[in-house]
């Protein structure tokens, strides 16, 4: 592991004046998640898909002239994974940033599974540092359920988290913080560079990071016992190229299958 100096201390993120979003030109990653344990090894359990639209439009009247990113996530259940849980399920995130300085105006989220399908949206009031999450059922079955809670900057939701983290330069020993907010809450999401190791994945062998950020707890986004990796190219895309999830049912190792830009090959 290379270390550097002052690698224990402790830093926040801070947003770049100009932040590096190489991903803005229309980038679209399409990830394959794999289930490990014991004697069961590389089961296909599902697929991740992220894309970015680059465009330009009134979010709010507020920040009409504003340029924006329209993020997009999706993660399907497959096969063994819905045996193991057993239910089928989608998860959609949809995020609008703002390009210029990397902060996060509206988020959409659909939880489906085979009982319920569930919509979280959000609208960040950057000026008040409030964030309003409205979550109701798909049906309008039971009234909606709104809250206002305050953040403080540079704030990210669970899809632009990522993105954010990529526009960072990143260095081994480092730590810092991200505030996150999700479903009506606000987490402080720490984030430690791990490592620099040459891996091989489908973009060929070359130096990647080592990436974790503290989601699994009893105060975090997902409240139970697990760690996440994530590795990314050290280059100047900094493109996740594998991730991998451990918790008590097993491992999911996910692996980049395909990257796309508008108008260029796919690479495989």
């Amino acid at each position: 592991m290379l270390a550097v100096a002052g690698a224990n201390d402790r830093v926040c993120a801070q947003q770049p004046e100009k932040p590096d979003v190489s991903f803005a030109r229309g980038e679209e990653l399409v990830y394959r998640a794999e289930f490990n344990r014991s004697l069961l090894r590389g089961i296909d359990v599902g697929e991740l898909r992220f894309s970015v639209k680059p465009s330009v439009a009134a979010v709010a009247a507020r920040s009409a002239d504003a340029s924006v990113l329209q993020l997009a996530g999706e993660a399907t259940a497959k096969g063994f994974l819905i045996r193991l849980v057993g239910a089928q399920f989608r998860l959609q995130v949809e995020s609008v940033v703002n390009s210029h300085s990397f902060s996060v105006l509206r988020t959409r989220k659909v939880e489906e599974d085979r009982r319920r399908a569930r919509i979280s949206e959000a609208v960040f009031d950057h000026k008040a540092r409030k964030v309003t999450w409205t979550e109701r059922d798909k049906d309008e079955s039971q009234p909606p359920n709104v809250t206002t809670v305050e953040f403080t900057e540079p704030i990210q939701d669970v899809l632009t988290v990522l993105y954010f983290v990529r526009t960072q330069r990143l260095q081994p020993g480092q730590t810092f913080d991200v505030p996150l907010s999700d479903n009506g809450r606000v987490y402080r999401c720490s984030v430690r560079v791990i490592e620099r190791k040459k891996i091989k994945s489908i973009l060929g062998r070359g130096y990647a990071l080592r990436v974790e950020p503290a989601i699994f707890g009893d105060d975090r986004v997902v409240r139970s016992r697990g760690t996440l990796s994530i590795w990314v190219t050290d280059d100047a895309r900094r493109i996740p190229v594998k991730a991998q999830v451990k918790v008590p049912a097993g491992t999911f190792d996910i692996k980049l299958k395909r990257v796309s830009y508008p108008q260029s090959a796919s690479a495989r």
